[in-house]
């Protein structure tokens, strides 16, 4: 077992430039080059554990009821924040997510392997939970050694907003989201509001609220929980760790994941990394980076192999989560791509609709920004890029209650300039067997 405090962890600029902070330090870019930071671990203190120590240590704690280890993050908080301090978690049992082996949805789309990483089954329904909850932990360690901080502020297309509004709710911190009006789901806007954050609804779009949220946290007494802020990254790197974990340690060959603000892809590439140097894993897999046509700047930074980066105006798309022009954590995602051999791929409003309702008719409930990964899958295997043979793992990354509006709308055929091309309506007829008999014989 790992002796208390015996690992460390500081801020380092991405870029390179020298120095380094500690983690409870307020700061989010680097003072020299001003890029972003990342959080890099005492890798030879964590070696001193081999890979095996490691998986054991893993299995050990796995969703055992006993704070703070049986959560799937802090389970793992040697490779965290190691400096934490117990009494200062603020936990909803996150992580654990099931792995999906996807039988049915195997044989629709090509793939043998083919599994979905369910991370919308958290407390607050989505993946965003992985990240908050150490951000919001670290947050209350701060308060506890004297910090003033006043409240935890984020910008939001709606699942970061709700996950930072539960885990401040949780930890009695004020929380602020910044909102675009009218361009979330009233399931997403609902979140934030009950759990008490100050929700303000701005008349522009996330790349906007992103832009006032970070002259906002210029203020030292108000905390910036976008990912931008790094902590975020180690939280949701733990996927990774996971993913091998209940494939008994095996490493799949691909896996893809939705991107906008891009940095899930970042965090995933991370922990991937990690576990390789520290051997728990013996390979990399390659990693899909999804996103939807309409707000597609990195697929067409991919498109000239990452020569440049241009920002765009996001145009709007069912997507929504992912609807974000000028993502923050972009030269993070492309470095991780370059390592990993990545690629991506864009899918069309048609595309990512008709693709989720695909994986429902399979079993899932899957949010448009899974639609628009299961998209891009089938689009890689198509074309022969993912075998048949391959093991697949697509990452979903939010709950399909949160998008009921959009699944209406699509069983509706309510969604314009494309067909819903596996519509399903209740049928209304006379209560009576014969009419329900008939119905049975037409359909079965």
């Amino acid at each position: 077992m790992p002796q208390k405090n015996k690992f460390h962890a500081v801020y380092r600029c991405f870029a390179g430039c020298e120095g380094e902070y500690p983690l409870d330090e307020i700061i989010y870019r680097c003072p020299t080059c001003g890029g972003l930071l990342e959080v890099q671990h005492d890798m030879d203190s964590l070696k001193v554990m081999s890979g095996k120590e490691w998986r054991n240590l893993f299995e050990k704690r796995f969703m055992q009821p006993q704070h703070p280890f049986g959560s799937g993050i802090w389970g793992k908080k040697e490779w965290i924040n190691p400096t934490m301090q117990d009494e200062n978690i603020v936990s909803l049992w996150e992580g654990g997510t099931n792995l999906f082996a996807a039988q049915r949805l195997r044989k629709m789309m090509g793939i043998d392997n083919l599994y979905v990483k369910l991370c919308g089954n958290s407390h607050t329904g989505s993946f965003k939970d992985l990240g908050m909850t150490v951000l919001v932990s670290q947050v209350k360690q701060m308060i506890a050694s004297g910090q003033e901080i006043r409240a935890v502020a984020c910008a939001s297309t709606g699942d970061t907003s709700a996950a930072l509004a539960a885990y401040c709710a949780a930890a009695g911190i004020p929380a602020v989201v910044l909102l675009p009006a009218n361009k979330i789901s009233v399931a997403q806007l609902i979140q934030p509001l009950a759990n008490g954050a100050l929700t303000l609804s701005l008349d522009t779009d996330f790349d906007g609220c992103m832009a006032i949220v970070k002259q906002l946290t210029e203020r030292k007494d108000i905390y910036l929980a976008n990912s931008m802020n790094s902590l975020r990254v180690e939280g949701q790197k733990s996927i990774s760790v996971e993913i091998t974990q209940q494939l008994q340690w095996l490493v799949p060959d691909w896996v893809v994941v939705p991107g906008g603000n891009l940095g899930n892809i970042s965090a995933i590439g991370k922990g991937f990394q990690m576990a390789y140097e520290l051997g728990v894993i013996d390979r990399l897999p390659r990693l899909v980076c999804a996103q939807a046509q309409n707000a597609n700047p990195l697929y067409e930074s991919y498109q000239n192999g990452f020569a440049d980066f241009y920002p765009k105006q996001a145009q709007k798309t069912l997507a929504s989560a992912i609807q974000i022009g000028n993502p923050v954590s972009v030269h993070k995602a492309i470095k991780t791509l370059k390592a990993f051999e990545g690629i991506v791929e864009q899918a069309s409003e048609e595309e990512l609709a008709n693709a989720a309702a695909l994986g429902d008719l399979a079993g899932l409930f899957t949010c448009p920004h899974t639609g628009v990964a299961l998209a891009a899958t089938q689009k890689l295997r198509d074309r022969g890029d993912i075998q048949p043979k391959e093991t697949v793992v697509v990452v979903s990354t939010a709950h399909g209650l949160k998008f009921t509006e959009f699944k209406q709308k699509y069983h509706e055929s309510h969604l314009k300039e494309f067909a819903s091309r596996y519509a399903n309506l209740p049928k209304t007829l006379p209560a009576t067997l014969d009419a329900v008999m008939e119905a049975v014989e037409n359909r079965i």
